[in-house]
Parts: structure tokens; C-alpha cells; sequence
């Protein structure tokens, strides 16, 4: 094949400006963008960059109080901090690698160390404004898309000091987004469970924290369900909180200089390595590791020194140091454990014999399941998954390289219809799907024996890589693809147990998504509207005028190959699956797969688009 001659003279190297970089590249500055169905979404980053600024002012003894106001598209964040210099405001939002933050006295264990955090939340909104209250004057400056808009005069003011900024993100580069509340709850929350004495108002709740990862833990666990009370401690620079439950898998929260870390680290497996060899030592006996993990449920904080993360995003800690002349993480975190729990067992008996009983517990189960599971495993090799049940794509979430591990999803789909439809539309590259043959088995109240003894279940986690853990997922979104009738809730609710029951993790996470399709199809003969419900399908016919074709979707399999990637490709519409603070596993599943079939039965009906369109035509 004939390449085209390209010149390449000095016409062709070009230098963009930080802004222009930051709106070229987002995605090396705060990670993927995503429509904020997905918690590490950029338009949660952006939130973040500006309230880490805000927590390092209070970790240098600086304001106690931070008021923040979110709404469907701007964001409010106000501090009682020192106030940015006043001479510096533009600089410090608009000028790369400009921040107070490389003074390490000043910024001893910050969280961001890098100067761009701000600068780019100024030129990823198509508004960004702060203003700066220093000793009775005050500063303000407002942007659109990085470029200075109004850069007002210092002035007089009866403003307490601190800083406020409100932004507004781009619609152009954050397409079709909107803030989920339970994710902005949970980030907020991580704040004040690690920074004692900070009180923060969010959108009218007060959230403060007195015992830190205890209370962390209090919120994420089923308390109900620990089998013994959460073992609380803390040291210079590291606090750890620690329990055991029922729940299959483990379950971290870990943090660095107050950023969670939701990818860990060196410090985290410092953590897990602490505590398998702690343990070993105080009942001397060489447990396995998975024994004495199992149902584990922990978190960790550190303070760290000039932090190195493996992305500007900050979800992985890669310091193998504590501070730059200091011990390494692995011996930082080993000591501290080695030395603070093993005088807590000791000086807690009950707690010692219940953790005791618990690791037993899980090598009995371990050793019970072993035979299932060489069966099971065999079965799946013979069974030729990647044939019989699963279309596969070529880029896995697991991979070590490639810039779209974070597209990866794979549909789970009922029916020969639904699941060839969206086999022949998906991008296969990202999209896998994987193809139900009818209504799983209710696996409510079963052991984890059933994961093998079931072909379904078996292979489902063959597909999705999660025999030992979610460390090796294959795909970053789970999405369940059901009709939006009784049987496809039914299947979704299936679906649900048992990745709650077996792999809760995943919801943990934020690996579960609900596909939602189209109800309507309204079009005349030059425009064809999809409707998601009867709201839009109105508005729709309203917009065409006259009398628009209408057609109604009742299954997945209506929906042709043509028309279905236009609903799982760039404008796909996910609904996450999020665990609400006063649900509990146990409970959920218990209301939804119980004993309780009339009240079920009319949540479903109820909370059906399609069945209610269906009943009230009917009517």
C-alpha cells in the first residue's frame, strides 16, 4: 500500500498551552471521563482536586468547616482556610506547575504535590471562578474553558478567610453527565472519617467523624454480622481498623494523606501482608493466607511524604518509603501491625478466641470446596466457554497496557435474540457478552459449593475472571441486559444474589450496571427520537409534531442489530448498582430472594416502566 508524502518541517511540531493540553488530553490529568455513572468518572475527580486543596489547608491547622453545594451541573466547594495570596490567585488556577505545595514545609503530607489539579478543573469547565478572603480584602477571578474572563481588583471584604471556587464542567467533554448522590456521599464521608475534627456541609447534612476508620467501617460493614468488635488503632502517620465478617471475599479501605485510594498500593499490601504474618505468630500456626483473610474486613491510613501515585488520578500508591530518608512502606506497616494488634489479642481474649474461630472456620469450607472445584474447573476447560457462552473482545480490564482497559463491559444477556443483537452491534474490541441459557438458579442462603455445582454459575466466573478474587476481573463494567418485563427483573434479581451472595465486591466496587434500553421509538419521516420513558416519548412527540410513528420495545430482542448500537455505544445509558449505608447485604437480599413473595412481587410490578405502560393501556 502507497503511503501519502507528509512535509515535516518545523511548520509541523506545534507546543499547545497548559489549557489547550489539558483539553486535548483529559484523560492524562484526571483519568477517564465517563458520563459519572461509574464513581472514578473525571467529573468526580474534578470535585475532588478542588476539596483535597481545601483538606490540606485543614491538615496545616487551618479551617475546620467546609462548605460544599452540588447540583446537576455546578459544584460550590468553600474553605475557612488562609485564603490563596492574593497576588497569586490567577497563577495558582491557571499557571502549570504553580502551587504553595513544594515548600515541604508548608505542605509537609499533602495530597496533590504536582501543581495541575486546579488548573485542570479551571480548563475542563466552560465556568470556573475563585475567589480568595485574606486578612479583610478580597480576590476573584472567573474563566471559561482555562481563559480569563474577569480579572477583577483586590477589594475590601468582611469575608472570613478562605478560599471559594465554583465550577461548572464542560458538556463538551463531559457529555450527557450528571452526579450520582450516593457517590458524592461516599466521597464526602471518606473525607471527615479521615480527618478528625473536620466538619463538612454537603447540600444541607452535616457529615463529621469522631473515631475515623472505625466509623468507616461501621458504615461500610454489616455490623450485625462481624464476628467480633472492630479492632480500632492508631500510631504516628497510620491508623487501622479491623473486623472479620460472613461475607465470601475480602473487603479494604485504604488511604494516603487522605486520598482513597481505591486501587491500594504498597501500603495496602504491606496491610495484608501484616496481618497474615501477625497472626501466624500469635497463634502460632501456619495459617493460609486465604484463611486468615477470608471475610476480612479492614482499612489503613497513612501519611506519607512527598507521595508518588502511579497516576495523576492518585487511586494507586507506588512510594516504597515512607518519607524520602525513611523506612519502607512494607516495614512502616509491618512494625506498627506486628506490634499494636498482637497487644490487642492479647489484651483482648474474646476477640482473639472469635477471630480464631472465624479462621478455622474458613479452612474448613476451603478444604470442603477444594474437590468441587478441581470438577467444576475441568468442566468449564471441556465445556469450550469461550465458544459456547461467551463473545469475547480483544481488550481486557486485567491487562497491564492499552489506554481502554476502562471501556471494557461485558453484557450478560438472556435469550438467543437479545444476545445476538448485541453480539452483532458492540465494538469488539471493548464489548464482550456473555449469553444466558434461562433463569439462573436462586442461590439465596446456598454455600459457595453451589458456585461450582451450577454450569451457570461456574462458567460466569470463568468469564469474568473471579474465581480468586477481583483482582484478575476481565472487564471494568458488569452490565446485566434484561427485558424490562416481570422475567427480566426477575433475572436481574437472580443476577444480583449472586453476586452479592458470592461476590460483593463487585457492587463494592462499582462493577454492576443495569443496560437501560429504550421504551419508545417516536419518528416521522425525516427524525427518529429514542425514548426512555413516557416523559421523553411526550417532549418527543411534541418536538416532531403531527402524528409520529410510535413503537414500543417490550423485549431486548425487538430491538435490531442496527438500532442497538446506538444505545450501548457512546450515548450507552448504565444505571450503577450502589449499597445504600443502611442496607445491608443480608437484609437486601433477604427483602428481594426471602420468603417474602407478595411484597416482593408488588416492588417489581412497581417498579416496572414497561408492566405499568402495559397495565394502564390495559385498564
Amino acid at each position: 500500500m502507497a503511503v501519502e508524502n507528509v512535509a515535516y518541517t518545523e511548520d509541523s511540531i506545534k507546543s499547545l498551552d497548559w489549557k489547550e493540553h489539558i483539553r486535548l488530553r483529559p484523560g492524562m490529568y484526571i483519568g477517564k471521563l465517563g458520563d459519572g455513572s461509574a464513581q472514578d468518572d473525571g467529573i468526580y475527580v474534578l470535585v475532588k482536586e478542588v476539596i483535597d486543596n481545601c483538606i490540606d489547608e485543614h491538615m496545616m491547622g487551618y479551617g475546620k468547616t467546609i462548605d460544599i453545594k452540588i447540583t446537576d451541573h455546578r459544584v460550590e466547594v468553600r474553605d475557612y482556610g488562609r485564603g490563596i495570596p492574593l497576588g497569586k490567585v490567577v497563577d495558582c488556577v491557571s499557571k502549570i506547575n504553580t502551587g504553595g505545595k513544594y515548600d515541604s514545609g508548608a505542605f509537609q503530607k499533602s495530597v496533590g504535590l504536582n501543581g495541575v489539579g486546579t488548573k485542570a478543573v479551571n480548563a475542563l469547565s466552560h465556568y470556573f471562578k475563585v475567589q480568595s478572603f485574606r486578612d479583610g480584602q478580597a480576590k476573584l477571578a472567573e474563566f471559561t474553558r482555562g481563559e480569563v474572563t474577569n480579572d477583577a481588583k483586590v477589594i475590601k471584604s468582611s469575608g472570613r478567610n478562605g478560599t471559594l471556587v465554583v465550577f461548572e464542567p464542560d458538556e463538551s467533554i463531559f457529555k450527557h453527565y450528571h452526579f450520582i448522590p450516593g457517590y458524592l456521599d461516599d466521597l464526602v464521608w471518606n473525607y471527615v472519617f479521615l480527618n478528625a475534627g473536620l466538619t463538612i456541609n454537603f447540600n444541607g447534612q452535616k457529615f463529621h467523624s469522631e473515631n475515623g476508620l472505625k466509623d468507616l467501617l461501621e458504615r461500610k460493614a454489616d455490623v450485625e454480622g462481624l464476628r467480633y468488635p472492630i479492632v480500632h488503632l492508631k500510631g504516628n502517620d497510620i491508623e487501622m481498623a479491623l473486623s472479620h465478617g460472613n461475607q465470601y471475599g475480602e473487603e479494604y479501605y485504604s488511604f494516603v494523606n487522605g486520598q482513597y485510594t481505591t486501587q491500594g498500593g504498597t501500603h495496602l499490601a504491606a496491610f495484608r501482608e501484616a496481618i497474615v504474618r501477625t497472626l501466624r505468630d500469635f497463634y502460632k500456626k501456619d495459617f493460609d493466607a486465604t484463611d486468615v483473610r477470608a471475610s476480612i474486613v479492614g482499612a489503613i491510613a497513612v501519611r506519607v511524604q512527598e507521595p508518588v501515585f502511579e497516576s495523576q488520578t492518585k487511586t494507586k500508591l507506588g512510594s516504597q518509603n515512607v518519607a524520602p530518608a525513611g523506612p519502607t512502606m512494607r516495614t512502616f506497616v509491618n512494625d506498627f501491625v506486628k506490634k499494636e494488634l498482637d497487644n490487642y489479642l492479647h489484651k483482648n481474649p474474646a476477640t482473639a478466641d472469635a477471630l480464631l474461630k472465624r479462621i478455622l472456620q474458613s479452612e474448613r469450607e476451603r478444604k470442603e470446596i477444594a474437590g468441587i472445584k478441581k470438577l467444576a474447573n475441568d468442566r468449564a476447560k471441556k465445556a469450550n466457554l469461550h465458544n459456547k457462552k461467551l463473545r469475547d473482545c480483544r481488550v481486557h480490564y486485567n491487562d497491564n497496557k492499552g489506554d481502554r482497559k476502562d471501556d471494557t463491559m461485558i453484557f450478560i444477556t438472556e435469550g438467543d435474540s437479545a444476545s445476538g443483537s448485541i453480539t452483532k452491534s458492540r465494538d469488539v474490541q471493548t464489548q464482550a457478552v456473555f449469553s444466558l441459557r434461562g433463569k439462573p438458579l436462586n442461590c439465596f442462603n446456598l454455600t459457595k459449593k453451589v458456585v461450582y455445582e451450577n454450569e451457570e454459575f461456574n462458567l460466569l466466573q470463568h468469564a469474568l475472571n473471579i474465581e480468586d478474587g477481583i483482582e484478575s476481573l476481565r472487564y471494568r463494567k458488569i452490565v446485566i441486559a434484561t427485558d424490562a418485563d416481570v422475567d427480566g427483573m426477575h433475572i436481574r434479581l437472580l443476577l444480583l444474589t449472586f453476586f452479592l451472595q458470592f461476590f460483593p465486591d463487585l457492587v463494592r466496587h462499582g462493577h454492576i450496571y443495569i443496560l437501560e434500553t429504550p421504551l419508545f421509538r417516536v419518528r416521522n419521516k425525516k427524525d427518529t427520537i429514542y425514548c426512555y420513558s413516557e416523559e421523553e416519548k411526550q417532549a418527543a412527540i411534541g418536538k416532531l409534531g403531527g402524528k409520529p410513528e410510535i413503537t414500543r420495545f417490550k423485549g431486548l430482542g425487538e430491538i435490531s442489530p442496527d438500532e442497538f448500537g446506538k444505545f450501548i455505544g457512546e450515548d450507552i445509558r448504565l444505571e450503577p448498582i450502589i449499597l445504600q449505608k443502611e442496607t445491608t447485604i443480608k437484609n437486601l437480599l433477604t427483602f428481594f430472594m426471602g420468603k417474602n413473595t407478595p411484597e416482593r412481587q408488588e416492588f417489581i410490578v412497581g417498579n416496572l416502566r414497561v408492566e405499568k405502560d402495559l397495565l394502564e393501556e390495559e385498564a
